[in-house]
């Protein structure tokens, strides 16, 4: 098979032809149809984020056709079409598994960190973390929903009945999780990079009363904020833009340092929050709901081969939504 291998961090990855795994008990073979490009890829390519697996397939958005089945493996056939999210192993008896938290897990195991992911024609995934795609949802649209949406659906979980939502970064989270709240009744306030004229022009587009650059004070006070910018200066902004019993949600797996702020930023009862990993529950339960809203995911595709083109324009900032990989 063809798979793009990430040998050192810090350099492009490189294609190269590998043997099709085999899966053992428990696990399934997935031919990739298609996969997409998230940002903690980039963490994880940029060496943000420690010690990957090397050599490693990058990837956690994959969606593909189930080829094989290991020993024990009865929850799909061959034919079916899945999805596997960032989550791919936990243990199920730490005390966080144990009291519904598996995304916190001891020994949780991440698809594309600690096991090799979906930049590739085939991928190897445990079948309880996989999840079958709604109809309806061509190959390269599902994929985002994989972690863009199941971040972004938990993020929004943690804001309570707020209604003035602002939502720091709009790239492929934040536009997936304004359909949702739009959709909740709510109302959507967007900051993008200072000056990113279109990527205020797209936040309105898909439903922001109010969009605006990150620097810049909304309108209105607001009654929550979501960060999915890996920026840590955003928070003390954030802060600063909800009103008193407010909620700050950081939706990333990384952000840089956080700058000190005064404690009336947070005085208030106002109250920051940090959103780690996923749940399978997050997973059934968005995916269960996005046909409904109906959630449209907004993709720029790229071939597997052009998988570092796909990374650099997503360190640039030159993604309307999500970038996907186009495998099979």
């Amino acid at each position: 098979m063809r798979a793009m291998i990430l040998n050192s961090i810090g350099e492009p990855l490189k294609m190269a032809d590998l043997p099709v795994p085999r899966p053992g008990t428990g696990s399934v073979l997935i031919r990739v149809r298609a996969c997409g490009v998230c940002r903690t890829d980039l963490h994880i390519v940029d060496g943000d984020l420690a010690e990957p697996k090397l050599p490693l397939i990058p990837g956690h958005q994959i969606v593909g056709v189930v080829e094989e089945k290991g020993e024990g493996a009865e929850r799909f056939t061959a034919g079916d079409r899945v999805g596997v999210p960032w989550l791919g192993y936990t243990d199920g008896t730490c005390r966080f598994c144990r009291t519904s938290r598996e995304n916190l897990c001891d020994d949780a195991r991440f698809t594309g960190y600690d096991l090799d992911g979906g930049y590739a024609e085939y991928a190897i995934a445990d079948e309880r973390f996989c999840f079958p795609i709604p109809d309806g949802y061509p190959d390269l649209q599902a994929a985002p929903l994989l972690c863009a949406g199941l971040i972004g659906y938990r993020s929004l979980r943690m804001i309570g009945d707020a209604e003035r939502l602002g939502l720091y970064g709009f790239g492929a989270a934040a536009h997936i999780v304004s359909q949702v709240a739009l959709h909740q009744g709510r109302r959507i306030f967007a900051f993008t990079r200072d000056g990113d004229v279109d990527g205020q022009a797209f936040a309105r587009r898909l439903g922001a009363e109010w969009a605006g650059g990150s620097s810049d004070s909304p309108p209105e006070e607001l009654d929550a904020a979501i960060i999915f910018a890996p920026v840590g200066t955003l928070v003390p902004v954030a802060l600063r833009a909800v009103g008193k019993g407010g909620v700050v949600v950081l939706g990333g797996i990384y952000m840089s340092d956080i700058p000190s702020f005064p404690y009336e930023a947070i005085w208030g009862e106002r109250t920051l929050k940090s959103v780690a990993n996923l749940t399978r529950l997050d997973g059934e339960e968005f995916l269960a709901l996005a046909p409904q809203v109906p959630v449209r995911t907004e993709v720029t595709p790229f071939p597997l081969e052009r998988a570092n083109e796909a990374l650099d324009a997503l360190r640039g900032g030159g993604i309307s939504g999500a970038a996907v990989l186009v495998v099979d």
